[in-house]
């Protein structure tokens, strides 16, 4: 898994395209640095406001699949994505005339609030924006109004020289539009300073999983794509014209083209999709890699501090040891008292405590 920074993150948010693989794929490696979920939604919005209406569906179903694929993982991303997300509805709705685009992101909405992905009341707020976005399009998409297309006529000569004008006005940034953008750019500067220690690049080792986790996630391992025997003998049974262009030449007749083009798309879907398998097979070996790094290094730290821990006990046995020797000596050289000379005298013994008390 390659390491996570804003400049990758942006590169692969450039070369998504709409196809589930690319959506998913890109979603499995978002998922996988969930640590930096606040950094990836700030620059997923940024590229969402800059995107065409196409770029800015994909973007959508791209943040559906991450919203709905992290639940298991952490709820990260679902509170990362709420902060932005009732900007991006009313965003799209304002900038996207296309309404094959409206509707789609429409659904997405609704699917979230049918599933239980963000709570009523917030699918209720993301409806709301969306739709007021709808009614309340930028200014420069409303239609011209009528007396200006009954005057359009009259002033053609003047309405070209305006719009080139415009066009060269339009290629030096108003200053008005510059601090705005410096204003936007110091707000978001701040979220990321304020993010430092989330924002970390390159990976770091996982908190050490508990040792059934880890053997769950191997076992896992044995049910994956490099294993599945039956989808291997299909790809090795696809026939040779499918993969070797030079066999075209023997095509006699536009029915055996159909036939093989028909073949192609299979293989191509097969592949596809198991080429897909593999990827997350592979993003998910890497992951176990790293919990198995986890707890190996938690292992040998613990033994270290065992091994640590064995030595002081054992200086503190030869201690006590040492000890007993030193007090043994030292009985062994204290006199006998039953050796010692008579010193009372002949006198009488003392009394005992039962002769004192006795009436």
């Amino acid at each position: 898994m390659s390491s996570f920074t804003e400049e990758i993150l942006v590169k692969k948010l450039r070369e998504v395209n709409n196809t589930q693989q690319s959506i998913q794929t890109l979603s499995l490696w978002l998922i996988h640095h969930r640590k930096h979920a606040k950094k990836i939604v700030v620059v997923w919005f940024n590229d969402l406001q800059k995107a065409s209406q196409t770029r800015k569906l994909t973007l959508m179903y791209l943040a559906n699949d991450v919203i709905q694929n992290s639940k298991k993982k952490g709820s990260e991303f679902n509170q990362a994505f709420s902060d932005v997300l009732v900007g991006a509805a009313n965003h799209i709705a304002r900038e996207c005339s296309e309404e094959k685009t409206l509707l789609s992101v429409g659904r997405i909405l609704g699917i979230w609030e049918e599933r239980g992905v963000y709570d009523p009341v917030f699918c209720k707020a993301l409806k709301k924006s969306f739709e007021e976005g709808r009614k309340n399009p930028d200014e420069f998409k409303k239609p011209e109004s009528p007396s200006l297309k009954k005057h359009h006529h009259h002033h053609k000569h003047k309405n070209k020289k305006d719009r080139n004008e415009k066009k060269i006005q339009e290629t030096k940034p108003e200053p008005a539009k510059q601090e705005l953008s410096a204003l936007a750019k110091k707000r978001k500067l701040e979220e990321v300073i304020g993010l430092t220690e989330d924002f970390i690049a390159g990976d770091e080792l996982l908190e050490p999983p508990d040792a059934d986790e880890l053997v769950r996630a191997l076992e896992q391992l044995e049910q994956s794509a490099s294993g599945d025997a039956l989808v291997r003998e299909k790809i090795a049974s696809l026939p040779p014209e499918v993969s070797d262009i030079t066999l075209l030449e023997k095509l006699g007749d536009k029915q055996s083209a159909d036939r093989l083009s028909e073949q192609v798309d299979e293989a191509v879907s097969l592949l596809s999709d198991y080429n897909g398998r593999l990827y997350a097979e592979l993003e998910e070996r890497r992951h176990v890699s790293r919990m198995l790094s986890a707890f190996i290094a938690a292992q040998r730290k613990h033994f270290e501090q065992s091994q640590q821990q064995l030595q002081e006990w054992k200086q503190k046995f030869v201690s006590v040891t040492n000890v007993r020797k030193e007090l043994k000596s030292h009985l062994q050289n204290l006199p006998d008292l039953t050796l010692l000379p008579d010193v009372t005298g002949g006198l009488a013994p003392l009394p005992s405590a039962g002769d004192l008390f006795r009436l």
